[in-house]
């Protein structure tokens, strides 16, 4: 299970989502702000727009909260100057993180993420120290009882997927990013709906830390994103299944 899918679970399982909704929707309006400000309002033809509402909707954040966001992304209403930033770094036991952030003060981020780091026991490093080993893919979780799995594996694969692995309670469901939206619908199309849907970094090659660093790697990736500038956070780790069940 890759470092993605333990800590898809273990967000899954706690319900993260609805504890912090208020946050949740921050974030979302954020990343709706900087994708119309990159391609524009149309997310028929922009597809990081696009994926950013449907993330929004997924949490049930209002339409009226979603249509402020895209207007103040296109300049018709005035809101915030958002900047993109990637910081890459290790954490205890080897394990590589990449954290997005959208801020309007990276003097104020910067040092904070840092701190994350440094509490945790981790580092900082520069540009490109993790990213390598990171590839953006479309990741989709359906729980197991929703269908049977070589149905699955017919409606996914025909739209575009790549893959399809079985978890716990769910199957997960790997494609490239451009597919996203075609495998979502191939589901939709077949009464299926997917627990997740997102585009998600994952790491070519994993780590197994030891029971206590892989606890102190889970309270740095929860640091990190109850940091409201935040947007998502990578990890390169493979944990035993009896710390998830602990942790959960």
């Amino acid at each position: 299970m890759s470092g993605h899918s333990h800590w898809a679970t273990i967000r899954r399982k706690k319900g993260a989502i609805d504890a912090k909704k208020g946050q949740v929707f921050s974030k979302c309006a954020k990343l709706i702000i900087s994708s119309a400000r990159t391609g524009g309002g149309d997310p028929d033809a922009n597809l990081a727009l696009r994926y950013a509402i449907e993330d929004a909707r997924a949490v049930n954040m209002p339409k009226d909260k979603i249509d402020r966001a895209i207007l103040k992304g296109t300049g018709e209403l005035e809101g915030a100057q958002l900047e993109s930033i990637i910081y890459e770094g290790y954490g205890p036991g080897g394990v590589a993180l990449m954290v997005e952030a959208l801020t309007d003060n990276r003097n104020r981020t910067a040092p904070e993420v840092r701190h994350a780091f440094e509490t945790a026991g981790g580092s900082l490093g520069g540009p490109g120290a993790v990213a390598w080993m990171f590839q953006t893919k479309g990741v989709l979780s359906v729980k197991l009882e929703a269908v049977d799995e070589d149905k699955l594996l017919d409606i996914v694969l025909e739209a575009g997927a790549d893959d399809v692995s079985k978890l716990e309670d769910v199957y997960e469901i790997t494609c490239e990013p451009a597919a996203l939206n075609d495998v979502r619908a191939a589901l939709a199309g077949s009464d299926i709906t997917p627990e997740t849907a997102e585009l998600a970094n994952i790491a070519s090659q994993n780590v197994t830390p030891s029971l206590e660093d892989a606890r102190k790697v889970l309270k740095l990736m929860e640091s990190l994103e109850d940091h409201d500038d935040v947007s998502r956070v990578s990890a390169n780790f493979q944990i035993p299944a009896e710390l998830i069940a602990e942790v959960t």
